[in-house]
């Protein structure tokens, strides 16, 4: 893959940042986008699941693009994750993001209705259709219901040339093995799920969407780093160091617990917007003990 490719390195799937009111607070969600580029993101995915953009009204999305855009978007991609319950509504934000200056777009299954491969396959395609910008397949069956089996992906990529590249969050390192030999490097192979990044780095990934960027920037890029060029002991260390940390991306509650991780650490604060609410409980003090705990043998 080469160095001028739009999805590589690490390419955070931004949280919604809310005011005390639940409304969105594009202040602080342009503080957010600042301060993940500084620490050497090569893009912002907003609107995704760890966005909430199941609960975003067309108008906020529309207006999340654009404050990122304004923030960041002379600096890195900004790639709009486009999820909607139907095929037209998929194609209409797609197009408002493209008018909007987003540079790239990550295409969800839609909500709601799981259907055939067939029909989840032509979605994907009509939103690819709707614009020129190029595209991320997010493949989380676990999520979704849906799973886009690596035959089906490379078949998509072969006719939609604006597909360059796939979110694999199946959790089977197997996936990235067979997706390399059908694609190559024609399509970029970026980790889904945090705590495989560096097992998915070593299979031939180029990028990673994170989540614990949003509270831990600085040691996601750099594990990123140290899982491409690093020295072997350096690596194991410092992942088992962010392990803990890295997992707290891939429970049901994965919003709320990072959310909570940007709070603790001064990077955000841990509003949700519902039917989700705060963790409470042996839950929330389960996380924060985790997050104490890394915090206690952070590396300088």
């Amino acid at each position: 893959m080469n160095d001028t490719h739009p999805f590589q390195g690490v390419l955070p799937a931004l949280t919604t940042p809310f005011d005390a009111m639940g409304a969105v607070d594009h202040a602080s969600l342009a503080r957010q986008a600042r301060r993940l580029v500084e620490a050497g993101a090569r893009g912002v995915i907003p609107l995704g699941s760890l966005g909430e953009g199941a609960t975003l009204e067309p108008r906020e999305k529309s207006a999340i693009v654009a404050t990122l855009v304004q923030a960041v978007g002379h600096t890195v991609p900004v790639i709009a994750a486009v999820a909607a319950p139907s095929t037209a509504e998929a194609e209409t934000f797609a197009r408002e993001a493209h008018r909007l200056g987003a540079q790239g777009l990550m295409v969800l299954p839609p909500y709601v209705y799981s259907g055939s491969p067939r029909e989840m396959e032509a979605h994907v395609a009509s939103v690819l259709e709707a614009t020129p910008l190029p595209g991320i397949l997010y493949n989380n069956p676990l999520a979704y219901h849906t799973d886009f089996m690596p035959e089906a992906i490379a078949a998509l990529a072969k006719t939609h040339p604006n597909l360059c590249a796939v979110k694999e969050s199946a959790g089977d390192i197997r996936r990235i093995h067979a997706l390399r030999a059908l694609v190559g490097k024609s399509v970029a192979l970026l980790v889904g799920v945090d705590d495989l990044l560096v097992e998915s780095v070593q299979a031939g990934a180029t990028g990673w969407v994170a989540g614990l960027a949003n509270a831990f920037p600085d040691e996601s890029v750099r594990l990123f780093d140290l899982a491409k060029t690093g020295a072997e002991q350096t690596l194991d260390r410092f992942y088992h160091w962010f392990l803990p940390l890295l997992r707290l991306d891939t429970g049901v509650h994965f919003v709320q617990s990072i959310k909570l991780a940007q709070a603790r650490v001064g990077l955000g604060s841990e509003r949700v917007r519902p039917p989700r609410l705060p963790l409470v409980g042996i839950e929330r003090d389960t996380v924060l003990a985790t997050l104490d705990a890394a915090l206690l043998g952070r590396p300088a």
